[in-house]
């Protein structure tokens, strides 16, 4: 009986790997068409405020459920987990592409590994040293990469979204080690409480009533990031709580392995122009992140 329960949990995780890989996958797609018509801080804080407004009857039931003194992590899940990133991919897209920011997004696992080594008593390997390296070359030669497709000067945009990952890693740490008693979809709509009242009072302090107003192409834009809100966020979320609670951390990070796959799809029939060296960037960083997480 116990193996059919073990081999059912394997099954799953693989299952909402892959539902996590195609909905995350297309969120960089869905974050360059909200720019169409909104800011970077617009498109951050749109995208959590539909967040919140999905979880809210969850938030409100699950507020008796977490002790005042943990309530510290919760926030800091919302914003460093949430909040942040969400405006630094959407300020990054500005001068870079959505598949090269779904590439860059594979670093989630290598900094989710060096959290847990330097904070929570994992050990590192030889070999887990240089799948770091190798993935942090490949990483940086893809900011190297311009338009054109050759090599020029760093962009630094492309490290806002590098930035943004080392946040998820910290918070998915902290999910994994301070919430184990916690259910995914209660440690979610918590988060999401946390950050949604600042995020659109950011947003309505800003002209988005205005920008909203202008015609069709701004209804458009904000469909998109309701569903990057709603689908890619809140519902995303849910499921990804879910499964660093029934696997580990490095194995749930490890969607990133197939996000960058579905982010260059997008991108392609979106028309966006990838060149051999962001394939091989992202080979050789990919590459880097497997020596890692399947170092035992």
């Amino acid at each position: 009986m116990n193996k059919i329960a073990n081999k059912y949990i394997h099954l799953l995780d693989w299952v909402l790997i892959i539902i996590l890989a195609i909905i995350w996958g297309s969120s960089f797609i869905l974050i360059k068409k909200g720019l169409d018509t909104y800011t970077p801080l617009q498109v951050g804080t749109i995208r959590m405020s539909f967040a919140f407004l999905t979880m809210l009857g969850f938030s409100v039931r699950n507020l008796g459920l977490i002790k005042a003194r943990r309530w510290v992590y919760i926030i800091i899940i919302g914003l460093i987990g949430n909040l942040i990133p969400a405006y630094l991919f959407s300020l990054a897209e500005t001068q870079i592409e959505s598949s090269l920011a779904g590439i860059l997004n594979a670093l989630t696992p290598i900094f989710t590994f060096i959290i847990a080594t330097m904070f929570f008593s994992h050990k590192m390997k030889l070999v887990q040293v240089g799948g770091l390296l190798l993935a942090f070359s490949g990483a940086i030669g893809l900011s190297f990469i311009g338009k054109d497709g050759g090599l020029g000067a760093m962009n630094i945009y492309t490290w806002l979204v590098v930035i943004a990952t080392l946040m998820y890693a910290i918070s998915l740490n902290i999910v994994k080690k301070k919430f184990p008693d916690v259910g995914a979809i209660e440690l979610t709509s918590l988060a999401m409480f946390a950050i949604g009242p600042p995020a659109m009072l950011i947003l309505f302090s800003t002209d988005f009533v205005s920008r909203v107003g202008s015609g069709k192409p701004a209804i458009e834009s904000l469909l998109y990031l309701a569903v990057l809100g709603i689908i890619g966020t809140a519902f995303a979320l849910t499921l990804y709580n879910k499964l660093i609670k029934i696997s580990t951390t490095i194995f749930a990070s490890s969607v990133t392995y197939l996000i960058p796959f579905v982010a260059v799809l997008w991108g392609i029939v979106d028309g966006e122009r990838l060149y051999p060296l962001h394939f091989a960037g992202m080979f050789i960083t990919i590459a880097g992140i497997y020596i890692v997480s399947r170092s035992k």
